[in-house]
């Protein structure tokens, strides 16, 4: 049981770990799958629907001195990175729990940190309504780009081979094209709280604080669906694909969790397990 809040949490690439982000130290990853008590004994379907108290904890890291905000993990699953208050993106080794690396040069807390598609470069949005793209492959500590074009806090990033794709409370989803030095900018006219892309690169998932998501063509900003119901009005509530960008989910602030078609816009489900803000 964590004693502190959790902003997040992400499964690895896998089945069985996930890594929970408390306010503040340590992040841990924890084993999603019963403790055997015979190490020889095959997984069976019952091991994967347990109590939270039958999960145990896998490993600890240590190095945020504020409290953890986002959370990105590599495709192989052997690194993640880190960010948070501290205004630091820390780059670990999910075995060693050692830091490979530590990025600075934000002025302000990292709301979003993502990795692009091979793993060779992370790239941060913070409150200082910058984007900054680190190299994982040189040794330097600096930023080698800095996107300046946000008019306030960036809340969200997601990167789908060369593009960038940038979530603000200024009300628009910036696609930078970092190949070509290309921007180009669909308006919301709502903060936005998440952006996340299909996995053919077609089209995107926004939400905002008119308490929408909306899923738009990534060519022409044309909207194809929208999705409502769930609350969100004054806090970043995420939203992503789910079951192979069958539906649509995301939290609200009431503490429900929705579930839509994502094609038909229907709600499927409603998931209640808080109670409070989600």
């Amino acid at each position: 049981m964590l004693a502190r809040p959790v902003h997040c949490v992400s499964y690895s690439s896998g089945i069985g770990q996930y890594v929970p982000l408390p306010t503040n130290l340590p992040l841990l990853t924890h084993n999603s799958l019963t403790k055997p008590t015979d190490p020889d004994r095959r997984l069976r379907p019952e091991d994967h629907a347990l109590k939270p108290h039958d999960r145990y904890p896998l490993q600890s890291y240590t190095s945020h001195g504020y409290e953890v905000l986002s959370l990105s993990i590599s495709p192989d699953n052997s690194t993640f990175a880190s960010a948070g208050g501290d205004k630091l993106v820390f780059h670990w080794d999910v075995t060693t729990a050692k830091t490979l690396r530590r990025f600075e040069g934000h002025f302000s807390r990292i709301n979003a940190v993502t990795h692009n598609d091979d793993a060779s470069v992370l790239i941060s949005g913070s409150y200082d309504a910058t984007v900054r793209l680190w190299d994982l492959k040189s040794q330097s500590r600096k930023a080698v780009q800095v996107l300046e074009d946000a008019k306030d806090s960036v809340t969200s990033v997601c990167a789908k081979g060369c593009e960038v794709l940038v979530g603000s409370v200024d009300g628009r989803v910036r696609n930078y094209d970092v190949r070509m030095g290309r921007c180009f900018v669909d308006l919301i006219g709502w903060p936005v709280t998440s952006v996340a892309v299909t996995a053919d690169g077609n089209a995107l998932l926004v939400g905002a604080l008119d308490g929408g998501i909306r899923l738009m063509d990534k060519v022409n900003g044309g909207m194809l669906q929208c999705y409502r119901g769930h609350v969100n009005e004054d806090f970043r509530v995420r939203s992503c694909f789910g079951e192979g960008e069958k539906y649509v989910i995301t939290g609200s602030e009431d503490g429900w969790v929705w579930v839509y078609d994502l094609l038909e816009g229907k709600v499927v489900e409603k998931l209640k397990g808080h109670g409070g803000r989600l």
